[in-house]
């Protein structure tokens, strides 16, 4: 059963390659745009449900649909991707020496009957006290401006976070543990992955 991701985030096709799943990609974009009194979660979760709809509308053949949608939470705001250094800034200075939370929703949709699980993973992240030097420093060096709270665990901004309490691979963007788990229940196997 071949696998299809329904994204274009290197970081969640890099999880899938560095697992050794074979997969190909079709993106799909999607208003992203909060609905009124919608929590992290249902937003999440609607944004991977609507990602899975677009491309299975455009699939062909008997195939395994991932879809996913990750945001940053500190104290039950959505932070999205920074709009520029300074935005980058504030949300640094937000984490600094706190607790905030990743939260993924993921639809997996197999195709052609339809049959899908949707699960949403959330990962507390911990940051180190940043002084004002390490922050201009991180900065820097560009990792921050494409990703959700402004920063990636598995680059530069790895030595700055001594502890999560979760996933560490829904952080990057991709709950790899729990989606295995989702793809093994409607039937894909790595014996068979490429059949």
């Amino acid at each position: 059963m071949k696998l299809i991701l329904a994204s274009a985030s290197p970081r969640r096709a890099q999880i899938l390659r560095d697992a050794g799943v074979s997969f190909s990609v079709l993106s799909s974009a999607v208003d992203e745009t909060p609905y009124a009194n919608e929590s992290p979660q249902q937003m999440v979760q609607r944004l991977a449900d609507a990602k899975a709809e677009l491309v299975a509308a455009r699939a062909v053949g008997p195939a395994i649909l991932i879809a996913a949608d990750t945001v940053v939470v500190l104290d039950g705001q959505i932070l999205g991707k920074p709009r520029s250094t300074d935005d980058a800034r504030r949300m640094l200075e937000l984490f600094s020496g706190r607790t905030h939370s990743v939260v993924t929703g993921v639809t997996v949709l197999r195709l052609p009957e339809m049959e899908r699980r949707q699960f949403v993973e959330t990962t507390l992240v911990t940051f180190a006290p940043l002084s004002p030097d390490e922050i201009s420093r991180y900065l820097s060096t560009e990792e921050p401006y494409d990703k959700a709270g402004a920063y990636a665990i598995q680059g530069y901004a790895g030595r700055y976070i001594p502890r999560i309490e979760g996933c560490y691979f829904n952080v990057v963007g991709l709950p790899l543990a729990r989606l295995t788990a989702a793809l093994q229940e409607l039937g894909w196997s790595e014996d068979h992955e490429n059949q």
